[in-house]
């Protein structure tokens, strides 16, 4: 690592894991990049820049019980057993619900499904709802992205008959559920290695060993058809998008799965997904498409209320239903843009002060904030002030329900499991990145304190650095249309595998204006190879769009950093440079 910047505008150091690339081509200077990603040798590039399902997907038995789930979920396809899908309101679990239930009716199965809603029920398995489903004659309930945690409901449905799989990817608690099978590649037992997969993976692989075991079993000719006819890569759009949206790791088989279901997705089958990449504007699929703008509107739903909507969206034929649906899920999400905004001041407030206090963490908290937002507020705080972030809602029954973002170094999950070990929180659960909690609110300076201890024994000592690792430093002329062709070779980027960050000198300013309602700003840059336009989100009120704004800057050189993207106008294709900092004068 070299430093290149010692104090940006933004108040951060630039380190540069490359040497200096002005002179080399771009195709150097990816092989440079996987290089230092840890992908030196030549296989092993070739292998990752040409992800797919056949190199990448292992059999699906290398998951410990997913045999027995297979069988399980066979015995009962073949008995004519109604079958429950139990989801979860976020992408990742209406994704995996869609892939299983889309399965079972191809398989001709009676099926139903229930999503939590996240405000009256919360994350996970519910006693009541179980009863429901029971109730409605279910004799198999399956859970997708949840259900790892809930020994207690398990039990519970055990003791009124009803069998339970359990297929999840969040950690386990020290015993497992009592279920039929558990499928999660976070079992301690578990060896396939395959610990950084999605709910969503999970449930695919799930149906991948479902379909193999019923191909070796003796079907009718009316079954046999189903299963041969049942196409599981049709459904890989689906876990693509539920892998982007959860923020997985962007490795091994994820890479695989995405690469793939961004090409599904591309070719538009899926009617729900085609007319909400309609009402979105998007015209072609990426990875920036799938999490910035269709996962945000397919959230909406459940953040502000129930996740049924985004589910039928998913699971429609019928074109009228599809429309009413995406256009709900669009005016959903301007709704929670809004109450996100207004909560974010205020969080933002509780957060400085946590700050000026010299904490390694940070817990806000108010009364009845909405919470659907909490995880996104979260990420936004860890994300301005490099620290673990947990923003909770303090509702009038007294109980307190957040979420928590963290950084690079902390897993956040484990400390959730920790508190909840410690009698601290009542229920909690979640990943490296992020978690989920909820407690009593006589708690609330337990669990702060709590999590301030445990983030600083993770620490050990360390203060969590404000530094900005860029991929490669280049003359702003070189941020050309042939650039962008080459490193998009890297692609998909996201979690594991993020899009180059790059540092570009010598970049002369022209202008810089307000556009987005305000929020962003536009402008252009000289350079020794013409001009470059940028753009920068939320950067206006920043010291950064302060000067990029201020006329008296004009012609002034600057160092930028950012991400370098394609930009399509009216049947035109540029480069455009994605400024999210910059350095002038003594920084650098």
């Amino acid at each position: 690592m070299r430093k290149v910047v010692d104090k940006s505008m933004l108040g951060r150091a630039w380190v540069v894991a490359t040497s200096n690339d002005d002179a080399i081509g771009a195709d150097s200077l990816v092989k440079k990049i996987l290089v230092t990603r840890g992908i030196a040798d030549a296989a092993s590039q070739e292998r990752f820049l040409n992800p797919s399902i056949k190199e990448y997907m292992p059999d699906p038995s290398v998951l410990r019980d997913m045999d027995t789930a297979a069988r399980v979920i066979a015995d009962s396809i073949l008995r004519g057993d109604k079958i429950a899908i139990y989801g979860d309101y976020d992408v990742d679990g209406i994704t995996s619900t869609a892939i299983c239930i889309k399965s079972l009716r191809a398989l001709g199965v009676d099926c139903m499904w229930h999503l939590p809603t996240r405000e009256g029920e919360g994350y996970g398995l519910n006693p009541h709802a179980i009863d429901d489903i029971a109730a409605a004659g279910a004799k198999l309930m399956i859970t997708v992205d949840c259900g790892i945690s809930g020994a207690a409901d398990v039990a519970h449905a055990n003791d009124i008959g009803l069998q339970v799989v359990v297929t999840d990817h969040h950690s386990p608690d020290a015993a497992l559920p009592a279920a039929a099978a558990v499928v999660n590649p976070k079992r301690a037992d578990d060896t396939s290695g395959l610990s950084y997969l999605a709910g969503v993976g999970v449930a695919f692989m799930t149906m991948v060993a479902v379909r193999r075991e019923l191909k070796n079993r003796d079907l009718s000719p009316d079954m046999r058809a189903r299963v041969d006819k049942l196409d599981l890569m049709e459904f890989m759009d689906l876990v693509a998008l539920g892998t982007i949206c959860d923020t997985m790791p962007l490795v091994g088989l994820n890479r695989a799965f995405v690469a793939t279901g961004l090409k599904i997705l591309d070719q538009k089958k899926n009617l729900g997904l085609r007319t909400l990449m309609g009402v979105a504007g998007i015209k072609h699929a990426s990875v920036y498409a799938a999490g910035f703008a269709l996962g945000p509107r397919l959230n909406a739903a459940g953040r502000l209320d129930s996740a049924a909507p985004a589910l039928e969206l998913l699971l429609t034929d019928n074109p009228l239903i599809a429309n009413d649906l995406a256009n709900k899920l669009h005016h959903m999400n301007q709704e929670r843009i809004d109450i996100q905004n207004a909560i974010m001041l205020r969080a933002s407030e509780q957060a400085e002060q946590s700050c000026r206090a010299g904490r390694c963490s940070l817990f806000v908290c108010s009364d009845n904030w909405h919470g659907g937002v909490m995880g996104i507020i979260a990420g936004r705080l860890k994300d301005k002030y490099n620290l673990p972030s947990c923003v909770a809602t303090r509702g009038p029954d007294g109980v307190i329900n957040g979420s928590g973002r963290s950084i690079a170094g902390i897993d956040l999950g484990h400390i959730i499991h920790q508190a909840l070990a410690a009698g601290v929180i009542s229920e909690g659960g979640g990943h490296a990145a992020a978690a989920g909690f909820s407690l009593n609110a006589e708690n609330e300076d337990a669990f702060r304190e709590f999590l301030e201890r445990a983030v600083g024994e993770q620490l050990n000592g360390q203060v969590p650095t404000c530094e900005v690792v860029a991929d490669a430093e280049l003359d702003a002329g070189a941020a050309t249309m042939k650039l962008i062709s080459a490193l998009d070779a890297l692609e998909p980027f996201g979690q594991g595998n993020p899009e180059p960050t790059l540092i570009l000198h010598g970049a002369m300013l022209r202008f810089a204006t307000i556009m987005g309602g305000g929020a962003h700003l536009r402008g252009s840059v000289a350079t020794s190879g013409g001009q470059l336009a940028f753009v920068g989100f939320n950067l206006v009120g920043t010291p950064v769009g302060d000067f990029l704004l201020d006329d008296a800057n004009t012609n002034t050189t600057i160092t930028m950093l950012g991400k370098l993207k394609e930009n399509e106008y009216n049947g035109r294709k540029s480069a455009q440079f994605f400024v999210e900092d910059i350095a002038v004068g003594q920084g650098i």
